[in-house]
């Protein structure tokens, strides 16, 4: 049984002319006069154009492959009997008494109101698009958000002298918008990658924009190379091979530039650099960073081999770094090579149990543990109980790359739509009642004219509180930011009732024993007692 989907994907637009054989993906019969609807056959035309994830710069793409172990084979365990955390009084032991709040660091603490944080939204179209939302979502919500690599490098308005940033208005943008609604909890993190680094990344946000978290970057769930983009501008893709990322291809090729001016080709591909990772180098940035003025350092690697974990758990508790993040293949990412995204590197929950393996070795003799986050296709409430019980106690919080971009962009989605139907209706009728619901007469209406504020408040079921909160600030937060201020009210909900029904009222009591491996290899693999094996000392006890 294969648990890829080779050859066709609704990811790079190709499909099968008649059923696909499972290894190759190949048409059981292919036809001699197919157009090509399958990957082999768009890549004979459009060569590497057909690596990616497409229409690129508008979607999110997440890998496909059916892993074999996953959060859905594990079950939340549920007990009635007790509470810890909190009285056992059913008067006083109630799901929204449970406190999923959480702190992250080494000395000073960063609390989170929900123990969550964004992906690293960098330099993509789509990144920068939602990334507004996205910021103040986070910041009312009191949870960190991830500036990600490559965005000053990719800004062309920055300034560059003798090869550091001395500005990039991109990047004062970013940090600007979270910092403006910031409300103590939660922060900004801006992560580097090698360009970052030579450009002088790290020195610049942190002493000239007061950014105070910053991460390392080894690498992330989706792939095992450096960041990419695609650009439609042959201008912008000859200044970034001056600013020396890899471009694809040769810009300053006459050829290839008479091939795109003449439309044989309408994109560029910008390409990180590999990071090369060593020992007591890490610990050498680790401390200038720290030096000119990073109150939090962090780490993010991706779902490389178990040496590499090795490595990074090591390295992290050597440096006494404030927080390690290790994503898992299986997440999402704004651009991956999409054969890479499904079939390499280790899937999120076998890495997560390595992870937890190698720091309860490290606890045992004594060492320094740094607080630890797993990412790689977190999405709702359950895999948030799961992801902290297969990790516990070592687990704080989780990443939650594609989810949070979803509800920012679907916020902004409705709204647009929204507001060009008002828009539409005063331009007909000069005046409009603004109804949301289908029945008129069950709600009051304002009368909006043309060049009033639309108010598209009433899409979203948090409105009523934030109105109240913010007041007249209320219409300076974006449809995204709703969006995302809505989807982590959901999860705080679902996750409180999760944890209630274990009788666990604070993240920090969610132990190993909370959840059950449904399949003997889950067990195996986890080392969660089997559903049939677990607790069987207290059943012996229970029955005499």
């Amino acid at each position: 049984m294969s648990l890829s989907s080779p050859n066709v994907s609704p990811a790079t637009l190709t499909k099968s002319r008649v059923k696909a054989a499972p290894i190759s993906g190949i048409c059981v019969t292919c036809l001699d006069g197919c157009p090509g609807l399958c990957e082999i056959g768009r890549s004979a035309l459009r060569g590497r154009e057909n690596l990616y994830p497409e229409p690129f710069g508008e979607v999110i793409a997440g890998s496909e492959k059916d892993y074999p172990n996953d959060f859905s084979h594990f079950n939340i365990q549920g007990t009635c009997v007790g509470a810890v955390g909190v009285e056992a009084d059913s008067d006083k032991a109630t799901f929204p008494a449970v406190n999923i709040s959480t702190e992250l660091g080494a000395r000073d603490k960063i609390k989170l109101r929900f123990p969550a944080f964004t992906g690293a939204v960098g330099s993509t179209e789509i990144g920068r698009i939602h990334w507004e939302g996205m910021a103040i979502g986070a910041a009312i919500s009191g949870i960190m958000v991830v500036a990600g690599e490559n965005i000053c490098g990719m800004d062309m308005a920055a300034e560059i002298k003798n090869g550091r940033v001395v500005r990039s208005a991109e990047m004062e943008r970013r940090v600007k918008i979270f910092q403006k609604w910031h409300e103590g909890y939660g922060g900004i993190v801006v992560q580097a990658n090698v360009e970052d680094t030579r450009l002088g990344v790290p020195e610049y946000v942190i002493e000239k924009l007061g950014v105070e978290i910053f991460e390392l970057k080894w690498g992330q769930g989706a792939k095992d190379i450096g960041g990419e983009v695609k650009i439609p501008d042959l201008k912008k893709a000859i200044e970034l091979k001056k600013r020396n990322y890899i471009v694809l291809p040769d810009p300053e090729d006459p050829v290839i530039q008479k091939a795109f001016n003449d439309g044989e080709f309408k994109e560029f591909e910008r390409h990180s650099r590999l990071g090369m990772v060593d020992e007591e180098g890490f610990y050498k940035t680790v401390e200038h960073l720290r030096k000119v003025g990073a109150k939090h350092v962090t780490l993010k690697t991706g779902a490389y081999r178990p040496a590499d974990l090795a490595r990074a758990v090591k390295f992290s508790s050597e440096a006494k770094i404030d927080l390690l993040t290790v994503d898992g293949a299986g997440g999402g990412t704004g651009m991956s090579p999409w054969r890479m995204m499904n079939e390499w590197g280790i899937p999120t929950v076998q890495i997560e149990c390595l992870l937890y393996n190698f720091l309860k070795r490290l606890d045992k003799k004594g060492k320094f543990i740094p607080d630890c986050a797993i990412a790689g296709g977190i999405s709702l409430e359950d895999h948030m109980f799961k992801a902290f019980a297969l990790g516990a106690p070592y687990i704080k919080a989780v990443c939650m790359g594609r989810s949070i971009m979803t509800a920012a962009m679907v916020g902004n989605t409705q709204a647009n739509m929204l507001r060009k139907k008002m828009e539409k209706d005063i331009e007909k009728n000069g005046t409009v009642a603004h109804f949301f619901e289908e029945d008129e007469s069950k709600k009051k209406a304002p009368i909006v004219k043309k060049g009033d504020w639309i108010d598209v408040s009433d899409l979203f079921v948090t409105s009523p509180k934030l109105k109240e909160k913010y007041g007249k600030d209320f219409k300076l937060i974006p449809p995204g930011a709703l969006g995302v201020y809505t989807y982590i009210d959901r999860l705080t909900q679902g996750l409180q009732q999760l944890m209630a029904g274990e009788r666990k009222f604070a993240l920090k009591h969610i132990d190993r024993n909370d959840i059950c491996a449904l399949t003997r290899e889950a067990a195996e693999m986890s080392g969660i007692a089997y559903v049939m094996d677990a607790d069987k000392a207290d059943v012996d006890r229970i029955l005499g």
